[in-house]
């Protein structure tokens, strides 16, 4: 029941006082760096057009085998989609094919080309033109192939994909799909690139894989405000047929462009041979990284000839940092003792309807999401995670804690612990140079694995990461925790049976998953647990049980009550999520899996400080009414803000509640604020018969000094006139490069824009232009239900930038329904070229499965109107009857 139109004002504020970068588009990396004008080397993307086919199929990685009845599907991909609620091991699992069909461009001719997979899920064999190049195991960790020698020119070539998620305890996660607390589900899930370049040029370190070793590596030692030493080590590969003469360029620039540091180093390079070059640059007053200053730099690599003239190069982004676990000291920054915990959550990949297929922009909008609730740490449960998603952290001052796949399982076959051992050796050298990267979790979660395992983790890690600042957690339960410097546990302040109490003063703890609190590990009955459209009472409940519980239990105040030896914790969930071995979703998160919030995200919102900063994250003042004036709502009204002082007041011209937060109160930064025996529908009743509607509403002001610095207002909802529909995007471009995706929200509102949070309608989507929606009836997608007061709907990008349309209606229409709502858009030209064939593309249907409609899809929006307002008219004649023959009080 928030009116629409006191949002846009907010927001309007936010964006003139400088507290959202509005007109900010990410960047995301591309087989781990940023393409660099000019150097020689360059991306393009492989996603678009790729025949699809699920299930076993024989011969299909022949260049000749006919795929025409196939279907045609983009990347990122996940085999199916699937209902919103997904879980219970309903998604696909077993064999799929691939196959993409282009013709190169000669301009290719003579470079190196690298096909460079994020990841594909389960085990898979890469073929091209019919010759199998790569089998791999595992879903998590990049591909890289090189198809130099492969490709043929001036003809089709055929790249298939032969993928596998089935159950197979031969490499990690290696446990049962029925057995797991999340969902594989499966496809090539992550983006797919061709790198091109010279024959002299910097490598890949997924490729190399040296120890410590291949492509750039960037490490820090002795930083503080005052200096910092940059160590850069870097591998070059001379695959021309003479010796390479010329020499390594790297070119430093701060936060605003300026140039911080030119250093160069002499080459000479053997032609078949790989050199490897160390430098190292001390930095005064370096701008530094931190989850409230997320600086950072970029840093230019070229490749030269004796010419100068450049043969290969890229930018990285980076960040400098130092970072310090000191027992009982607790964590350090940059050399300062971080003084408040660090409160985060953890975040699986999945979303709704598309699983784990996530696009780039999807990615940083959860990060952008999870960042402006305030939190500073995510933990990636249970696997590395999307490049972009690393890449969204390190801009917006988000650390992470990268694990090791694995969940509750350990199999003695050696070949499981190779696999597992070379998992952590891969995702070392993947996410090394991320300024966000805090902790290495190489332990198996959950997980009984031999006692030499822990050991033998550890030291990967040192062997990948042999620099300052590298540091690995491990619970502090399982079997070798003693040698971890950072352990897992729940601090003594809260439950007894789960708590730590003797305490390493050598050791710094950490609570990896907090504020789950279920009946059994069968049932799964929790008060955190809440799916958002159970209602007011129901999210309260979970809001509550988050921040501060009647009984001991690890929550966000208990946290703020322990000594500075537990330095924080993580929430387990950011998001809903699917699962295998239970049949309904896990309902914990913040947030729905469509990322829709729930009253506990303006409750951690609230924990943020109210300090304005240009960030590209929400920062400054914030206060939020948790109660929708419903006939059902509760009398007592539940506020979150971060303010000093909160003002309610309940109608016009009634009476005003005041809260002042406590100056001395130790624990969470701000209490959740309740003011008694305020809201009772009798009032809005006795006012509404004397129509005076408007004058019934609920409005939160927060204080600052004395000074109205926020404000939040609510109205009943009234009858359902008309459906209102936004873009849930970050403010980010739509990219029109075939597969970047968007949440469209629908919501029913009376005629002021108030959202009817108790309605069960369906809402029916339509999309014109360049676009199409993801799902169909047969899922559940499209028509949506109407969920507390909302129906989210999933948009994709085609390859051809332009106008999309989104209309938006009742499913079952009538002369009385509430009207259609139309959303114009436009997709901005993809960031890299695409490699893929027309034709193929435009049998990529504008919706799945689409089905006849029976005329449902015909829409008149000025009709629908002229409707509605001789409706209105006669309406007038039966509201008077009633009210003549109706009831008097």
């Amino acid at each position: 029941m928030k009116i629409k139109i006191k949002l846009l004002l907010l927001m309007l504020f936010c964006f003139t006082v400088g507290i959202i970068k509005a007109d900010h588009q990410p960047q995301f990396s591309t087989a781990g760096f940023y393409e660099l004008p000019n150097s020689g080397r360059t991306v393009y993307s492989m996603n678009p057009a790729w025949r699809f086919y699920k299930g076993s199929i024989t011969g299909a990685e022949a260049i000749n085998f006919d795929d025409s009845k196939w279907k045609v599907v983009s990347f990122p991909h996940g085999l199916e989609y699937l209902p919103a609620e997904a879980s219970g091991s309903i998604n696909y699992q077993g064999e799929a094919w691939y196959r993409k069909h282009f013709i190169p461009n000669n301009n290719l001719k003579g470079q190196k080309l690298f096909l460079h997979f994020e990841a594909i899920m389960g085990k898979s064999k890469i073929y091209v033109n019919g010759k199998l190049l790569a089998e791999h195991f595992g879903g998590y960790l990049p591909i890289v192939i090189d198809v130099t020698e492969a490709i043929q020119w001036n003809k089709e070539n055929v790249i298939a994909v032969w993928a596998d998620n089935s159950n197979d305890p031969t490499y990690p996660l290696g446990k049962p799909q029925e057995m797991l607390d999340f969902c594989y589900f499966g496809g090539i899930y992550r983006d797919c690139w061709l790198i091109a370049h010279h024959n002299v040029y910097i490598t890949d370190p997924n490729y190399e894989q040296e120890k410590a070793g291949g492509g750039l590596f960037v490490a820090y030692d002795k930083v503080s405000e005052a200096s910092a030493n940059i160590l850069l080590q870097t591998q070059v590969r001379n695959d021309s047929r003479q010796k390479f003469q010329g020499f390594i360029e790297y070119e430093l620039q701060r936060p605003d462009g300026q140039r911080a540091a030119l250093i160069n180093t002499k080459l000479q390079i053997l032609s078949g041979k790989a050199l490897t070059t160390k430098n190292e640059v001390t930095l005064k007053k370096p701008w530094l990284w931190s989850p409230e200053q997320p600086n950072l730099y970029n840093l230019i690599v070229r490749i030269r000839n004796n010419k100068g003239q450049v043969v290969d190069g890229y930018r990285r982004r980076i960040g400098i940092r130092s970072i310090e676990f000191k027992g009982k000291d607790g964590f350090w920054l940059n050399g300062k003792p971080y003084n408040a915990p660090l409160i985060g959550a953890n975040r699986h990949q999945d979303y709704a309807i598309i699983g784990n297929a996530v696009s780039n922009g999807l990615h940083w909008r959860d990060a952008k999401k999870l960042r402006d609730a305030g939190l500073k740490v995510i933990r990636n449960a249970h696997c590395p995670q999307d490049p972009a998603f690393m890449d969204a952290c390190d801009e917006l001052g988000l650390f992470v804690i990268v694990n090791t796949p694995g969940w509750q399982f350990w199999n003695d076959n050696p070949i499981f612990a190779e696999r597992v051992y070379n998992d952590i050796r891969q995702l070392v050298r993947r996410d090394r140079n991320h300024p966000c990267v805090w902790l290495w979790e190489p332990i198996l979660n959950e997980t009984w694995y031999p006692a030499d395992f822990a050991k033998r983790t550890l030291n990967i890690v040192s062997e990948e990461y042999p620099y300052s600042y590298c540091y690995s957690g491990c619970d502090s339960e399982a079997r070798g925790h003693e040698i971890y410097p950072v352990q897992f546990c729940h601090p003594s302040n809260t439950d007894k049976e789960e708590a730590k109490t003797n305490l390493d003063p050598k050791v710094t703890y950490f609570t990896r998953e907090w504020g789950d609190n279920v009946d059994d590990w069968n049932s799964h009955n929790s008060p955190s647990r809440v799916a958002r459209n159970w209602g007011e009472h129901a999210m309260l409940v979970q809001a509550q049980h988050y921040a501060a519980p009647n009984y001991p239990y690890t929550s966000y105040d208990a946290l703020y009550r322990t000594s500075k030896q537990h330095i924080g914790g993580c929430l387990w969930h950011s998001f809903d999520h699917q699962r295998g071995y239970h049949p309904d979703p896990f309902y914990g998160g913040l947030m729905d899996a469509f990322r829709q919030p729930k009253y506990s995200y303006y409750m951690f919102k609230a924990q943020r400080s109210a300090a304005v900063e240009d960030r590209l994250f929400e920062t400054g003042p914030m206060v939020y009414i948790a109660h929708e004036m419903t006939p059902f709502s509760p009398k007592d009204v539940t506020v979150y803000s971060n303010c000093d002082e909160v003002r309610l007041t309940y109608n016009k011209g009634g009476k005003t509640w005041t809260y002042v937060r406590p100056n001395d109160k130790k624990g969470m930064p701000s209490p959740i604020i309740t003011f008694k025996d305020v809201y009772d529908f009798m009032t809005d009743k006795n006012m509404s018969r004397k129509n005076q509607q408007s004058d019934v509403f609920l409005r939160a002001e927060g204080l600052i000094n004395g000074k109205v610095v926020a404000t939040d207002e609510v109205y009943p909802a009234r009858r359902p006139e008309k459906l209102l529909l936004w873009l849930d995007h970050e403010n980010q471009d739509i990219k029109a490069n075939g597969s970047d995706v968007a949440t469209v929200i629908a919501a029913v509102a009376d005629k002021n824009g108030n959202i009817k949070r108790l309605n069960n309608y369906n809402i029916y989507f339509q999309i014109e232009g360049e676009g199409r929606i993801i799902g169909d009836e047969s899922i559940g997608a499209n028509p949506a239900s109407v969920k507390w007061g909302t129906a989210p709907v999933l948009i994709q990008s085609t390859t051809k930038s332009g106008k999309i349309r989104i209309i938006a209606s009742i499913w079952w229409k009538g002369s009385q329904m509430p009207t259609s709502a139309v959303l114009d858009l436009e997709s901005k030209p993809a960031e890299h070229p695409m490699i893929y064939m027309k034709s193929e593309a435009a049998l990529i249907p504008n919706q799945t499965n689409e089905h006849s409609n029976n005329g449902k899809n015909t829409i008149d929006l000025e009709a629908e109107l002229r409707t509605k307002k001789e409706n209105d008219k006669k309406l007038k004649e039966v509201e008077q009857q009633q009210t003549d023959f109706g009831e008097r009080n």
